[in-house]
């Protein structure tokens, strides 16, 4: 709930590359519900899966990780990757790819329980259970397991995690999320002030921020109330580090593990092997097996490429998998009339959703805004970035996979999925603005040249004149991040960091966070929004905070209308036949190695 929004933006930015490029593979990152080998809920239907968000306590906690059925030891799988990984150091990663692949080596905090229904319970990972909270949840407190071990065997220590966590403050930590540092110590980047060389040169955090009173203990002083820690103490860069292991920025490539694999091998941008760690111990782990010898990922698999040889199954691949492709769109009907596919295969909800921004500072008439929100054709849009396997209809800002989700529809768009120009007419009829020139600026790539051609054709048969502004995409994330920038309507893509709304509705509708290189890209700012995600924020109680999201999500899209919503990304994933274990990352949004095993 800080109201930095740079660390932030590498959620948006990962979906912007989908949308722009791969989205018409279905591939984007972030949660939802179901797995396993079995055939989720259609394509297009609602699944409201906030019910399957839960904090699990101490016995949840305690490892071994439930075993699939038929699980065995031993075996080599293959994973098919089209983009190699930009970091391995767990304090860089942010997108979806390397999220789940720091799974195998990198452990934190707390984690992400996942069930074979996809029922989700956040869970002690290193800690005993997902911490305790006082001083009205400013302060919180973890205890290390017993047991826990580092590849060469050394234990795992408060200190190696206070290590970790203040090395986040040095000037190359980058890439990662900012959570917990700015929690700590001052939003932006006014954190690195605290302590801006990290722990090199033997400074500390003071104790009245981290504390790590005995080898077992880590203690959270926050400046503010956060009820959503155990959350963010899941992402992968609030862990431990080795501090006679951190090679700095040289540690992206050679990662010290807490995980049950370690780095075997790696050629930089071409391939990488993870081998058993021998010191790691089922016993303190609740969410990773260890039943594959090896892992053999390597890189620049097109979609096409990864498809054909996993539906063909055969020799290495019948043991293949992909953490982050998806199935090619061109191949989405035979792969679907395929029946062998069946048990290894998932559609599955992303918590990426994708809106038209409107720019209030030029849209200030909120009818012209309702106009456009009802012309929008959301229908075809999806048609124009891979169809029914590639997004779910979305009818309001948040996400069905975020906590509190509620299918409402405000601008009727399951009954008119392809807009409504007869409403959009009347009200501009009624606002005295027929004909009104709306700018409308796009990335010039295929998908969305393609989105552009049907959202024109749309807004025009709804009484609008259309200025096309086509952006270069190497660009396009400054252009529409300019607080005055000169376009009316743009998209964008965001995704929770965690199923829980305060990570979508604050960095995009909280009109304090406005400015260049922001989030709130509709430029909102209400006073009565801001004084309710304040009011919402301080709420003790996540799951008593979730229906209140809800409520200020629709109070804004009905109230204020700074965008309409299009649809939620779904990521359609195909495995080998060989492969079993294999099952869906609700939280990030693709394939769980965690489970996985060779038959």
């Amino acid at each position: 709930m800080s109201r930095s929004v740079n660390r932030r933006r590498a959620r948006y930015t990962a979906v912007a590359l989908a949308a722009g490029a791969l989205v018409l593979s279905a591939c984007s990152s972030g949660g939802g519900g179901g797995g396993g080998g079995k055939q989720s809920a259609g394509p297009g239907e609602d699944k409201n899966v906030s019910s399957n968000y839960s904090l699990g306590n101490k016995d949840d906690s305690t490892g071994p990780a439930p075993q699939p059925a038929g699980a065995k030891k031993g075996g080599t799988v293959t994973v098919l990757q089209r983009d190699a990984f930009h970091h391995l150091d767990p304090g860089q990663i942010y997108y979806g790819d390397m999220l789940i692949n720091q799974l195998l080596y990198n452990r934190s905090l707390t984690g992400y329980k996942i069930d074979e229904k996809g029922h989700v319970k956040v869970v002690g990972d290193l800690a005993t259970d997902t911490g305790t909270s006082s001083d009205g949840g400013k302060t919180w407190k973890f205890t290390l397991k017993d047991g826990l071990k580092w590849q060469d065997g050394s234990p795992i220590t408060a200190q190696d995690v206070r290590w970790g966590i203040e090395r986040l403050y040095a000037s190359f930590e980058t890439d990662g999320p900012q959570y917990i540092q700015q929690w700590l110590s001052g939003e932006g980047t006014s954190y690195r002030k605290a302590l801006p060389d990290g722990p090199y040169n033997g400074k500390h955090l003071p104790s009245s921020v981290l504390d790590t009173p005995d080898d077992k203990t880590v203690i959270f002083h926050f400046q503010k109330p956060h009820a959503d820690a155990p959350f963010a103490t899941a992402m992968p860069n609030v862990g431990a580090i080795k501090a006679d292991k951190d090679t700095k920025q040289k540690y992206d490539n050679a990662p010290f593990a807490d995980g049950p694999y370690k780095v075997g091998d790696y050629k930089v941008g071409k391939s990488l092997t993870f081998v058993r760690n021998e010191n790691w111990d089922p016993r303190t782990d609740p969410l990773r097996n260890q039943f594959v010898d090896k892992f053999e990922i390597s890189f620049g698999h097109q979609f096409t490429d990864s498809t054909r040889r996993l539906l063909a199954d055969q020799g290495a691949d019948k043991n293949g998998m992909s953490w982050t492709n998806a199935v090619a769109p061109e191949m989405v009907e035979k792969v679907l009339n395929d029946s062998s596919t069946k048990s290894r295969r998932f559609i599955e909800l992303q918590p990426y959703l994708d809106v038209i921004n409107f720019n209030m500072d030029r849209l200030k008439d909120i009818r012209v805004r309702k106009a456009l929100a009802y012309a929008m054709p959301s229908g075809q849009i999806i048609q124009q970035i891979g169809g029914a396997t590639a997004g779910q209809l979305a009818t309001n800002l948040l996400s069905p996979s975020v906590d509190g989700y509620q299918p409402s529809d405000p601008f009727g768009k399951k009954a008119k999925p392809n807009g409504d120009p007869e409403k959009a007419r009347a009200l501009l009829k009624e606002a005295g603005k027929e004909g009104q020139e709306i700018v409308y600026a796009y990335a010039n790539t295929d998908v969305q040249q393609k989105v552009s051609v049907v959202i024109t054709q749309a807004l025009e048969r709804a009484g609008f004149k259309v200025q096309k502004k086509e952006i270069d995409s190497n660009v396009w994330e400054n252009s529409i991040g300019e607080a005055k920038n000169k376009f009316d309507i743009y998209r964008t893509g965001w995704g929770a960091d965690w199923p829980v709304a305060s990570t979508v509705i604050e960095p995009l509708y909280d009109g304090r966070t406005i400015s260049d290189g922001a989030s709130n890209y509709a430029h909102l700012n209400d006073s009565s929004v801001n004084s309710e995600i304040d009011r919402i924020s301080a709420i003790p109680d996540v799951k008593k905070a979730a229906p209140e999201w809800m409520k200020l999500a629709d109070k804004i899209l009905t109230d204020d209308v700074p965008a309409v919503p299009t649809y939620a990304n779904l990521q359609f994933a195909l495995w080998g036949s060989g492969l079993g274990g294999v099952k869906y990352h609700p939280v990030y949004g693709y394939a769980d190695p965690t489970s996985v095993f060779v038959k």
